[in-house]
């Protein structure tokens, strides 16, 4: 069924979210089968995925690395017309290396600049100044001499002292040491009327656990809004006689949004993505693949002081059923023609790939 198709090949768009369990990776309800209208079922989910993303476009080429676990399950009644609703929900611990997983856009601010120019502009008068007292003294000329020496040792150490310490408060090296284990989690309520349309309406909270670099103890906060609408039947397998013709059938159309906080409560932004998709399966294990793209439509929060943008993002994805467990791999990508303060022009890359376990 194409809802069932849908839920094996739809994602979470965002970065800063983990998959669902259940629906990114093609484990949904049981295996996918749809349910008789009245009928009810509930499936426990495990997925183990290990990510990382990469921000070419960023100062430092900023990385993490993640190793989620989260478990939870799918509670899903059978709707009329082929129809259901479905809500899912998961929870588990994030090991991070490097840093934490952010939302899209994220920039950071870094206003030593301003406050460098300020020190630098005082210490010209300075120097202005002392040039003054020279031309008034022209008796001791050696004493200027040593006054300046001294002078320029000063402005040297001031100099010194500064940047060590630029270094030191703003040191984004990006180091991909493990730092600690956080917590994640996902809750999704889904709405299918039939077999070609759906809703759904996402929370995705991450609680980072300490401070460290830029990432602040607390919770991390997304709201989403999706709606998928297939504009074939959905049922493309080449193993079955499909061909490349046929491939109209797996084509569909999605809106995703969402909103997502830093856990010191600052709002980052949101972003809208109207996307074309095709997902079609091949070979007598129906493996399944899922290539989508369209613009992002982004608006960043005040605190980034930039103005909002049209980037451009896409995803793909291959999934592997094997028995009762689902192998995945995905990898989405976006490119921002923008070059502005804390944010470059170029990619960003987020790659993962692990395993979903139904029972």
């Amino acid at each position: 069924m194409l809802r069932s198709r849908l839920a094996l090949l739809a994602l979470l768009l965002s970065p800063f979210a983990s998959l669902s369990p259940a629906e990114a990776h093609g484990s949904h309800g049981g295996g996918g089968e749809s349910l008789e209208a009245g009928e009810f079922d509930f499936t426990p989910i495990i997925t183990i995925e290990g990510h990382g993303g990469f921000d070419t476009n960023l100062e430092g080429d900023p990385k993490h690395y993640a190793i989620d676990g989260m478990f939870g399950g799918v509670f899903e009644w059978g709707l009329a017309n082929g129809g259901s609703f479905a809500i899912e929900a998961a929870i588990g611990p994030a090991l991070v290396w490097g840093e934490a997983e952010h939302f899209y856009g994220k920039v950071h601010i870094d206003d030593h600049d301003d406050d460098h120019e300020e020190e630098h502009d005082d210490h010209d008068h300075e120097e202005e100044h002392d040039d003054h007292d020279h031309e008034e003294d022209h008796g001791n000329h050696d004493d200027h001499d040593d006054d300046h020496d001294e002078h320029e040792d000063d402005h040297d150490d001031h100099e010194g002292h500064d940047h060590e310490g630029h270094d030191h408060g703003h040191d984004h090296s990006h180091d991909t040491d493990f730092k600690r284990t956080d917590i994640k989690g996902f809750l999704q309520a889904r709405y299918a009327p039939n077999d070609r349309l759906s809703f759904e309406l996402s929370w995705n909270p991450y609680y980072v656990t300490q401070d460290q670099g830029d990432d602040i103890q607390g919770l991390k906060n997304e709201l989403g809004a999706k709606a998928i609408w297939a504009l074939g039947d959905g049922d493309v397998n080449f193993a079955l006689g499909d061909g490349i013709e046929d491939l109209v059938n797996g084509v569909y159309l999605s809106v995703d949004h969402r909103q997502g906080w830093e856990s010191d409560g600052m709002y980052v932004g949101n972003y809208t993505d109207p996307r074309v998709g095709l997902g079609f399966t091949f070979g007598a294990d129906e493996i399944s693949l899922m290539i989508e793209a369209g613009p992002r439509f982004y608006v960043p929060g005040s605190y980034a002081g930039l103005d909002q943008r049209t980037d451009v993002a896409g995803e793909i994805e291959l999934s592997v059923p094997v028995g009762d467990a689902t192998l995945f791999l995905h990898w989405q990508q976006t490119y921002s023609w923008d070059d502005a303060p804390g944010w470059g022009e170029g990619w960003q890359h987020h790659v993962g790939t692990g395993v979903t376990f139904t029972f």
